[in-house]
């Protein structure tokens, strides 16, 4: 595919992570395991905020939200990387690749927000406890959730608009184990720097505004928490921020690392590892952060093991 343009593509071939055979069969083990964890301990902490009325809070309505998108996140990618882990053919068609980037958008770009909205929740909670069931009701935290999705999805909207419109002329190879942007533009013959530009202000508009929350919040909440007279209050309240900015940290660091680079240092192979963090590795590490260093999460599962 020396000269075709983008309506000539048909499928694209995923390289995946490694193209040494000998590897392949521990790569499906470990995705496979990675992937049930991915999903159990998602599902798992739906379903004790579900189930568990001391949970029926905003921050675990959140949470549940977070959880949910953790699932779509990782499904997106995960069962078509171990079904091509174990084919010789490795294609994906290309209205798959189109769908697989335009989903891998959204809820990229609506974990990020949820993680902010989450930040602004705590404010709220420890600096301005009275006032937290007005400011924080029902009607709120759905509009604050609804509100993620739809940025989302408007990302989404720009970038498959862009990137599918490009010509494919180089190869149709993916040095990637997914359609994500880079390696798709590492393809194109067209003209991207446009786009690269729109890459780099979308990404930035979008770290950069829903950091300033979660930097601004807990500027705010540390000196609350630090006036807390109670060492109970004090210890619950350390608990929740710590596994809220824990998650934060894996997920934002990986983000950076990976668009806000300049282009010349860019190395596909190097933007694998990255995208391998933040796309498998923090869907699964979410659960078992906010399950283990969260007193309310681990008490709630022991009362529902308890009435098991």
């Amino acid at each position: 595919m020396t000269s075709a343009n983008h309506t000539d593509v048909h499928e694209f071939v995923l390289l995946g992570l490694t193209i040494h055979p000998d590897l392949q069969v521990l790569l499906f083990l470990a995705f496979l395991a990675l992937y049930i964890v991915t999903l159990l301990g998602n599902f798992g902490i739906i379903m004790l905020i579900r189930t568990d009325f001391h949970l029926h809070t905003p921050m675990y309505f959140f949470l549940c939200h977070l959880a949910f998108v953790d699932i779509c996140y990782s499904s997106i990618i995960l069962p078509k990387m171990l079904v091509q882990i174990l084919m010789e053919e490795k294609t994906i068609s290309f209205m798959g690749c189109a769908a697989q980037l335009c989903l891998f958008v959204i809820f990229g770009v609506t974990e990020c927000l949820l993680l902010a909205v989450m930040a602004y929740d705590r404010y709220v909670a420890i600096c301005k406890p009275l006032l937290y069931p007005i400011i924080m009701c029902r009607w709120t935290c759905w509009w604050l959730v609804a509100g993620s999705y739809a940025v989302g999805i408007l990302h989404t909207v720009t970038h498959t608009t862009f990137i599918f419109t490009f010509s494919f002329c180089r190869s149709n190879v993916i040095n990637h184990y997914f359609c994500d942007i880079a390696p798709l533009l590492a393809l194109s013959c067209s003209d991207t720097h446009t786009y690269e530009v729109v890459v780099l202000a979308l990404v930035s508009i979008n770290c950069f505004s829903t950091m300033t929350i979660i930097f601004v919040s807990y500027a705010y909440i540390l000196p609350a928490v630090l006036r807390i007279h109670s060492p109970e209050g004090r210890r619950k309240a350390f608990s929740t921020c710590a596994s809220h900015l824990t998650v934060v940290t894996m997920f934002y660091g990986a983000i950076l690392f990976m668009y806000l680079r300049p282009s010349s240092t860019y190395a596909l192979d190097e933007n694998k590892m990255a995208t391998l963090f933040y796309t498998i590795m923090t869907p699964v590490l979410n659960p078992l952060v906010y399950s283990l260093r969260n007193g309310e999460v681990k008490s709630a599962l022991r009362r529902v093991l308890g009435r098991r």
